[in-house]
């Protein structure tokens, strides 16, 4: 009887993290300049942190169900607050399903990253199995984001920026090894520190 309370507790508590995580995707959108800061015609982002926090703290398949809301937020948001190259996220702009799948996939595959290197390195050193895969999870969200527009948009691209697409590549790995890892160290940093919190506050 008492395995099965506690079984309950530990169980409604996933629950009310995922929702808060949820809920932190949905307030971090809604603050202008909080969620997606605009840097010219592209837009960083904070997004992929509590996409993080949730895979370290609840699991791989939370951690993806909280990329897909961040997804879909994306998605949304270059619908209704569309700038110059909104396009690539945006089916209802493009006209093409392809950008749906450039604006949700590489989220959800923030949480299968950061779940799965966090879950296969706990065991040996926890703050560095965090740190890791804090780091990883946000580049893949750019990685993947920055190949898939490359890949699929990549002409339609070139043009909305005023470039010729022979200087897309070079300006993304140039994205990739400045904005990005600025963006995947600050990332790492506050999800080390919230998902210690977290996990120390859910063995109580």
């Amino acid at each position: 009887m008492e395995k099965t309370l506690s079984s309950r507790k530990q169980r409604t508590k996933r629950i009310t993290y995922l929702a808060l995580f949820m809920a932190i995707e949905a307030l971090l959108v809604m603050v202008p300049f909080l969620g997606f800061i605009p840097i010219g015609p592209l837009r960083a982002t904070t997004l992929h942190i509590p996409v993080i926090i949730a895979a370290i703290v609840l699991g791989t398949k939370e951690g993806c169900l909280v990329g897909l809301v961040f997804g879909i937020f994306s998605l949304l948001n270059n619908t209704i607050n569309p700038t110059v190259t909104s396009f690539a996220f945006s089916p209802f702009i493009s006209g093409n399903i392809l950008s749906a799948a450039i604006a949700i996939v590489p989220r959800v595959l923030i949480g299968f990253v950061s779940g799965e290197v966090y879950s296969l390195l706990k065991s040996k050193n926890t703050t560095f199995a965090m740190a890791l895969s804090s780091f990883l999870g946000a580049l893949t969200n750019t990685v993947l984001v920055l190949g898939g527009i490359y890949l699929l948009f990549g002409q339609a691209y070139a043009k909305a920026l005023g470039r010729s697409f022979n200087s897309l590549a070079p300006y993304f790995i140039g994205i990739i090894s400045t904005q990005s890892i600025l963006e995947a160290v600050v990332g790492m940093i506050i999800s080390v520190a919230v998902s210690k919190a977290l996990l120390k506050a859910r063995r109580k």
